[in-house]
């Protein structure tokens, strides 16, 4: 039997690891415990509910700086850690929680397996700062679960050893296939459905914020016909602009951050969305709907390559042009919708399931990884 810790803290580690707590938990072989960091409070615990998860473990929160929450974070990992022997610690993406979760795990040469590996824009201002994050994950990681080739290919160029490197999928599509199956989700609106936007990347703080908000005003002006749902971030530096400019327009709607079902549902009553979101250039076309990406670069580059997405930055008169290329030009707009997801399809834990369990089976707990 081996002994497993999921490591989560944030809403899309939440997303991204669900499907395949419950993969593993399913196998015989597999004591899965599910450790909650605490970086994310109440929203993380509506997304557990949606995945039904009750953690495990969680931590204690400690301060209300990242700072003051690593400390205490890492303290009470080492806690964790020594309880036990364990087989493999599993965290996913580039948040500070899978960070300190993979820097636990090697400091306690216990296995480190990287899901959602390999994914940069070798910028590491952009995005700031999980693009330093990941590529530190990625060097302490032995199992780096790849969710694209172009993903395993930058691995392979960092000399990561091919053995290492898992071509899974993305787990986010699995994710998506379990609520939808679960929840039975669909379309809830007729005809064209909304735009919907989402900002809160910390490049686009200040003028960038402004910039996208009078865009959006241009857009919902000319189209009154068109309503606009903006789940707003809780951050004040993106509460004051968005309520400044778009708070008086009748068919721009305004609300409170959505959970992950609602998320899902405004996706698929969604036309169009516009955001800078990572996650929803993820989740976006699996209900086939096109998405302009509010930034300079993105680490996900196979949305646009595939064609279901376009990376347009963040100027007022280029989001309104883009916007009205696609309101004007159906044959634009529906080749963007068929593109297909180029992220997975949905037996992503599957493969990952099937890759831990060969190589556990290889190595015992009482053996370093091999970082070679």
């Amino acid at each position: 039997m081996h002994d497993i810790l999921l490591v989560s803290g944030t809403r899309p580690e939440i997303i991204k690891i669900a499907p395949l707590h419950h993969a593993l938990r399913a196998q015989p072989w597999a004591r899965v415990q599910w450790l909650h960091t605490g970086q994310h409070g109440e929203m993380a615990q509506q997304i557990m509910a949606c995945f039904d998860i009750v953690p495990d473990i969680a931590l204690e929160r400690r301060g209300s700086s990242l700072a003051e929450f690593s400390i205490g974070c890492r303290e009470q990992l080492e806690a964790v850690m020594l309880d036990r022997k364990w087989s493999l610690v599993v965290v996913q993406g580039d948040t500070e929680s899978a960070f300190l979760g993979a820097l636990a795990g090697f400091y306690h040469r216990v296995p480190v397996a990287h899901v959602e590996a390999g994914l940069r824009t070798y910028n590491p201002d952009r995005p700031f700062p999980e693009e330093g994050l990941r590529q530190m994950i990625g060097r302490v990681a032995r199992f780096h679960f790849a969710p694209t080739e172009r993903a395993r290919d930058a691995l392979l160029r960092e000399n990561i050893a091919a053995s290492h490197i898992d071509l899974s999928g993305n787990t986010v599509v699995d994710a998506q296939q379990w609520v939808m199956s679960r929840h039975g989700l669909q379309r809830s609106v007729p005809g064209r459905g909304h735009l919907l936007v989402t900002v809160h990347r910390r490049e686009n703080w200040g003028d960038d914020v402004a910039e996208i908000c009078h865009a959006i005003a241009d857009i919902a002006g000319r189209h009154p016909e068109l309503d606009v749902l903006f789940p707003v971030h809780l951050n004040p530096v993106i509460q004051q602009p968005v309520h400044a400019i778009l708070g008086q327009l009748p068919n721009v709607k305004l609300t409170a951050p959505l959970d992950y079902l609602q998320m899902q549902q405004a996706l698929v009553d969604s036309w169009l969305v516009l955001t800078d979101s990572g996650g929803l250039q993820e989740e976006a076309p699996t209900f086939g709907v096109p998405l302009l990406v509010l930034r300079e670069e993105t680490e996900r580059p196979e949305a646009v390559e595939a064609g279901c997405a376009r990376l347009i930055g963040t100027r007022r008169d280029t989001i309104v042009e883009q916007v009205e290329a696609l309101w004007s030009d159906s044959d634009a707009y529906h080749a963007m919708q068929q593109a297909g997801n180029p992220f997975g399809d949905g037996k992503a834990c599957e493969r990952i399931v099937a890759t831990l369990k060969k190589g556990l089976a290889r190595k015992t707990a009482e053996q370093a990884p091999d970082f070679a």
